[in-house]
Protein backbone atom coordinates (compact mmCIF):
# COMPACT_ATOMS: atom_id res chain seq x y z
CA UNK A 1 0.00 0.00 0.00
CA UNK A 2 1.60 3.50 -1.04
CA UNK A 3 1.99 6.09 1.63
CA UNK A 4 -1.36 7.72 0.41
CA UNK A 5 -3.64 5.19 1.94
CA UNK A 6 -5.69 4.10 -1.42
CA UNK A 7 -4.08 0.55 -2.23
CA UNK A 8 -0.96 1.35 -4.08
CA UNK A 9 0.68 3.19 -7.22
CA UNK A 10 -1.86 3.78 -10.41
CA UNK A 11 -1.09 1.68 -13.21
CA UNK A 12 -0.59 2.33 -16.59
CA UNK A 13 -1.83 5.45 -18.13
CA UNK A 14 -3.09 6.54 -15.39
CA UNK A 15 0.44 6.99 -13.75
CA UNK A 16 1.25 8.96 -16.87
CA UNK A 17 -2.11 11.15 -16.41
CA UNK A 18 -1.46 11.96 -12.92
CA UNK A 19 2.14 12.95 -13.63
CA UNK A 20 0.86 15.37 -16.42
CA UNK A 21 -2.15 16.88 -14.38
CA UNK A 22 0.16 18.05 -11.27
CA UNK A 23 2.89 18.87 -13.51
CA UNK A 24 0.89 20.84 -16.31
CA UNK A 25 1.63 24.35 -16.42
CA UNK A 26 -2.00 25.05 -16.05
CA UNK A 27 -1.83 23.84 -12.52
CA UNK A 28 -2.95 26.72 -10.62
CA UNK A 29 0.00 27.32 -8.18
CA UNK A 30 0.67 31.20 -10.19
CA UNK A 31 4.13 29.29 -12.00
CA UNK A 32 3.42 32.33 -14.76
CA UNK A 33 3.97 35.25 -12.36
CA UNK A 34 7.70 34.55 -12.46
CA UNK A 35 10.58 34.17 -14.82
CA UNK A 36 13.13 32.74 -13.55
CA UNK A 37 15.60 35.85 -13.79
CA UNK A 38 14.45 35.96 -17.57
CA UNK A 39 12.75 39.47 -17.13
CA UNK A 40 16.19 41.22 -16.42
CA UNK A 41 18.37 39.08 -18.45
CA UNK A 42 16.37 40.48 -21.18
CA UNK A 43 16.69 43.70 -19.83
CA UNK A 44 20.42 43.38 -19.87
CA UNK A 45 20.95 42.39 -23.17
CA UNK A 46 22.55 38.86 -22.01
CA UNK A 47 19.51 37.13 -23.68
CA UNK A 48 18.79 38.53 -26.77
CA UNK A 49 17.88 35.73 -29.60
CA UNK A 50 17.02 31.82 -29.61
CA UNK A 51 20.75 31.22 -28.83
CA UNK A 52 21.41 32.72 -25.73
CA UNK A 53 17.53 32.19 -24.36
CA UNK A 54 18.50 28.25 -24.92
CA UNK A 55 22.07 28.82 -22.79
CA UNK A 56 19.63 30.74 -20.52
CA UNK A 57 17.53 28.37 -19.77
CA UNK A 58 20.09 25.12 -19.99
CA UNK A 59 21.87 26.92 -17.73
CA UNK A 60 18.40 27.22 -15.33
CA UNK A 61 17.61 23.54 -15.48
CA UNK A 62 21.40 22.49 -14.68
CA UNK A 63 21.36 24.39 -11.38
CA UNK A 64 18.13 23.26 -10.85
CA UNK A 65 19.13 19.59 -10.87
CA UNK A 66 21.82 19.70 -8.87
CA UNK A 67 20.33 22.03 -6.31
CA UNK A 68 16.66 21.14 -5.94
CA UNK A 69 16.72 18.10 -8.35
CA UNK A 70 18.83 16.30 -5.26
CA UNK A 71 15.95 18.30 -2.38
CA UNK A 72 13.42 16.69 -4.85
CA UNK A 73 14.43 13.18 -4.58
CA UNK A 74 15.52 12.93 -0.65
CA UNK A 75 11.87 14.82 0.37
CA UNK A 76 9.98 12.09 -1.83
CA UNK A 77 12.00 9.20 -0.19
CA UNK A 78 11.24 11.15 3.50
CA UNK A 79 7.38 11.66 1.78
CA UNK A 80 7.22 8.00 1.20
CA UNK A 81 8.53 6.84 4.38
CA UNK A 82 6.00 9.15 6.17
CA UNK A 83 8.63 11.02 7.94
CA UNK A 84 7.24 14.75 8.25
CA UNK A 85 10.40 15.69 10.30
CA UNK A 86 12.64 15.23 7.73
CA UNK A 87 10.45 16.72 5.00
CA UNK A 88 10.65 20.07 7.55
CA UNK A 89 14.53 19.74 7.31
CA UNK A 90 14.99 19.05 3.37
CA UNK A 91 12.51 22.48 3.19
CA UNK A 92 14.76 24.15 5.67
CA UNK A 93 17.66 23.56 3.39
CA UNK A 94 15.81 24.69 0.16
CA UNK A 95 14.94 27.79 0.86
CA UNK A 96 18.10 28.77 2.79
CA UNK A 97 19.89 28.08 -0.73
CA UNK A 98 17.54 30.29 -2.38
CA UNK A 99 19.68 33.42 -2.65
CA UNK A 100 17.24 36.20 -4.17
CA UNK A 101 14.16 37.61 -3.05
CA UNK A 102 12.46 36.58 -6.25
CA UNK A 103 13.44 32.87 -5.97
CA UNK A 104 12.37 32.91 -2.19
CA UNK A 105 8.90 34.18 -3.55
CA UNK A 106 8.76 32.32 -6.07
CA UNK A 107 9.42 28.56 -3.96
CA UNK A 108 7.35 29.76 -0.99
CA UNK A 109 4.19 31.22 -2.95
CA UNK A 110 4.03 27.92 -5.70
CA UNK A 111 4.92 25.63 -2.96
CA UNK A 112 1.69 26.65 -0.55
CA UNK A 113 -0.55 26.60 -3.28
CA UNK A 114 0.41 23.57 -4.65
CA UNK A 115 0.52 21.81 -0.90
CA UNK A 116 -3.03 23.46 -1.01
CA UNK A 117 -4.43 21.94 -4.26
CA UNK A 118 -2.83 18.60 -3.52
CA UNK A 119 -4.46 18.29 0.13
CA UNK A 120 -7.87 19.06 -1.30
CA UNK A 121 -7.72 17.24 -4.56
CA UNK A 122 -6.03 13.83 -3.02
CA UNK A 123 -6.94 13.92 0.06
CA UNK A 124 -3.98 12.42 1.59
CA UNK A 125 -2.76 12.16 5.85
CA UNK A 126 0.11 13.30 4.98
CA UNK A 127 -0.63 15.97 2.85
CA UNK A 128 -2.82 17.73 4.94
CA UNK A 129 -0.31 17.45 7.62
CA UNK A 130 2.25 19.14 5.43
CA UNK A 131 0.16 21.67 4.87
CA UNK A 132 -0.41 22.66 8.48
CA UNK A 133 3.37 22.85 8.93
CA UNK A 134 3.47 24.99 5.85
CA UNK A 135 0.14 27.26 7.53
CA UNK A 136 1.29 27.63 11.12
CA UNK A 137 4.64 28.61 10.29
CA UNK A 138 7.11 25.52 11.06
CA UNK A 139 8.22 25.49 7.63
CA UNK A 140 8.53 27.81 4.52
CA UNK A 141 6.93 24.87 2.37
CA UNK A 142 9.05 25.44 -0.82
CA UNK A 143 7.26 24.26 -4.00
CA UNK A 144 10.09 21.33 -4.54
CA UNK A 145 8.84 19.32 -1.57
CA UNK A 146 5.50 19.74 -1.86
CA UNK A 147 5.92 18.70 -5.50
CA UNK A 148 7.69 15.54 -3.38
CA UNK A 149 4.80 14.92 -1.50
CA UNK A 150 2.55 14.74 -3.72
CA UNK A 151 4.08 12.42 -6.08
CA UNK A 152 5.08 10.01 -2.99
CA UNK A 153 1.86 10.19 -1.49
CA UNK A 154 0.32 8.76 -4.72
CA UNK A 155 3.00 6.19 -5.57
CA UNK A 156 4.64 8.01 -8.37
CA UNK A 157 8.11 7.71 -8.39
CA UNK A 158 10.97 10.33 -7.38
CA UNK A 159 12.38 9.75 -11.38
CA UNK A 160 8.67 11.11 -12.55
CA UNK A 161 8.53 13.68 -10.19
CA UNK A 162 11.88 15.04 -11.01
CA UNK A 163 11.31 15.07 -14.55
CA UNK A 164 8.09 17.34 -14.24
CA UNK A 165 10.11 19.60 -12.18
CA UNK A 166 12.42 20.19 -14.56
CA UNK A 167 10.26 20.44 -17.40
CA UNK A 168 8.92 22.98 -15.45
CA UNK A 169 11.92 24.99 -14.98
CA UNK A 170 11.96 25.32 -18.61
CA UNK A 171 8.71 25.66 -19.51
CA UNK A 172 8.51 28.55 -16.82
CA UNK A 173 11.01 30.64 -18.87
CA UNK A 174 10.33 29.67 -22.24
CA UNK A 175 6.96 31.11 -21.64
CA UNK A 176 8.26 34.18 -20.16
CA UNK A 177 10.05 34.36 -23.40
CA UNK A 178 7.07 34.25 -25.42
CA UNK A 179 5.65 37.13 -23.49
CA UNK A 180 9.14 39.20 -22.85
CA UNK A 181 10.78 39.13 -26.56
CA UNK A 182 10.15 38.65 -30.09
CA UNK A 183 10.41 34.73 -30.51
CA UNK A 184 8.38 32.11 -32.28
CA UNK A 185 6.65 29.20 -30.65
CA UNK A 186 8.87 26.82 -32.82
CA UNK A 187 11.85 28.49 -31.57
CA UNK A 188 10.53 28.04 -27.85
CA UNK A 189 9.15 24.44 -28.44
CA UNK A 190 12.59 23.26 -30.31
CA UNK A 191 14.50 24.74 -27.13
CA UNK A 192 12.23 22.33 -24.67
CA UNK A 193 12.83 19.55 -26.94
CA UNK A 194 16.15 19.67 -26.75
CA UNK A 195 16.63 20.36 -23.23
CA UNK A 196 14.40 17.14 -22.51
CA UNK A 197 16.88 15.00 -23.80
CA UNK A 198 19.23 15.19 -20.83
CA UNK A 199 16.68 14.70 -18.29
CA UNK A 200 17.76 11.08 -17.46
CA UNK A 201 21.13 11.87 -17.00
CA UNK A 202 20.19 14.54 -15.23
CA UNK A 203 18.28 12.28 -12.86
CA UNK A 204 20.92 10.01 -12.38
CA UNK A 205 23.29 12.44 -11.07
CA UNK A 206 21.08 13.87 -8.95
CA UNK A 207 20.17 10.14 -7.45
CA UNK A 208 23.43 9.55 -6.85
CA UNK A 209 23.83 12.78 -4.76
CA UNK A 210 23.14 13.41 -1.16
CA UNK A 211 21.72 16.45 0.37
CA UNK A 212 25.50 17.98 1.52
CA UNK A 213 25.78 17.71 -2.76
CA UNK A 214 23.44 20.64 -3.27
CA UNK A 215 24.85 23.38 -4.87
CA UNK A 216 24.83 25.66 -7.64
CA UNK A 217 27.50 28.11 -9.86
CA UNK A 218 25.59 30.71 -11.73
CA UNK A 219 26.11 33.97 -10.37
CA UNK A 220 24.93 36.06 -13.74
CA UNK A 221 21.57 34.41 -13.23
CA UNK A 222 21.95 35.26 -9.38
CA UNK A 223 22.64 39.02 -9.99
CA UNK A 224 19.57 38.78 -12.48
CA UNK A 225 17.33 37.72 -10.24
CA UNK A 226 18.23 39.88 -7.31
CA UNK A 227 18.23 42.82 -9.91
CA UNK A 228 14.39 42.14 -10.31
CA UNK A 229 13.12 43.76 -7.19
CA UNK A 230 11.18 46.25 -5.92
CA UNK A 231 12.09 49.73 -6.46
CA UNK A 232 12.92 52.34 -3.41
CA UNK A 233 11.23 55.15 -2.43
CA UNK A 234 12.61 58.82 -3.18
CA UNK A 235 16.17 59.51 -2.47
CA UNK A 236 17.38 56.66 -3.80
CA UNK A 237 20.80 55.84 -5.07
CA UNK A 238 21.67 53.69 -8.43
CA UNK A 239 24.91 51.76 -8.41
CA UNK A 240 25.87 50.52 -11.39
CA UNK A 241 28.77 47.71 -12.18
CA UNK A 242 31.16 48.73 -14.30
CA UNK A 243 31.14 46.68 -17.15
CA UNK A 244 31.83 43.54 -14.96
CA UNK A 245 32.16 39.79 -16.84
CA UNK A 246 30.29 37.42 -14.77
CA UNK A 247 30.26 33.77 -16.34
CA UNK A 248 26.87 32.40 -17.27
CA UNK A 249 27.53 29.16 -15.55
CA UNK A 250 30.83 26.83 -14.86
CA UNK A 251 30.76 25.48 -18.41
CA UNK A 252 29.72 28.85 -20.26
CA UNK A 253 31.92 31.53 -21.92
CA UNK A 254 31.62 35.03 -19.50
CA UNK A 255 29.35 37.63 -20.58
CA UNK A 256 29.77 41.03 -20.02
CA UNK A 257 26.84 42.89 -18.26
CA UNK A 258 26.45 46.17 -16.73
CA UNK A 259 24.13 45.16 -13.77
CA UNK A 260 22.57 48.20 -12.02
CA UNK A 261 21.52 48.00 -7.98
CA UNK A 262 19.15 50.22 -6.36
CA UNK A 263 20.03 51.06 -2.95
CA UNK A 264 18.78 53.43 0.05
CA UNK A 265 20.76 57.26 0.08
CA UNK A 266 23.60 56.89 2.27
CA UNK A 267 27.08 57.80 1.90
CA UNK A 268 29.31 55.61 -0.25
CA UNK A 269 31.36 52.90 1.39
CA UNK A 270 34.79 52.36 0.39
CA UNK A 271 34.42 49.43 -1.05
CA UNK A 272 31.43 51.25 -3.57
CA UNK A 273 33.45 54.10 -4.39
CA UNK A 274 36.12 51.60 -5.54
CA UNK A 275 34.00 49.07 -7.86
CA UNK A 276 30.95 50.91 -8.58
CA UNK A 277 29.91 54.03 -10.41
CA UNK A 278 27.35 56.52 -9.06
CA UNK A 279 24.14 57.32 -11.03
CA UNK A 280 21.33 59.70 -9.74
CA UNK A 281 17.94 57.95 -10.53
CA UNK A 282 16.61 59.93 -13.07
Amino acid sequence: MSANGHGGAPAGGATLARALQFGDSVFPVGGFAFSGGLESAIQKRVVTDAATLRAFARTAVEQAAMGDGIALIRAHEAAAAGDLDELVRIDGLVHARKLSAETRTMAVRMGKKFAEMSAQVIGAPLLHAWLERIADGRTPGCYVVSLAANFAVQGLSARDAFVVHQYGVASMILSAALRLMKISHVDTQRILYQLDTGADAAHEAAAAASLDDMSGFAPLIEILAAVLGSPFGPGSRTWQLAHLPLPLNRFSPSFSCLVSFTTPARKASYLEEYWFTSDEPS
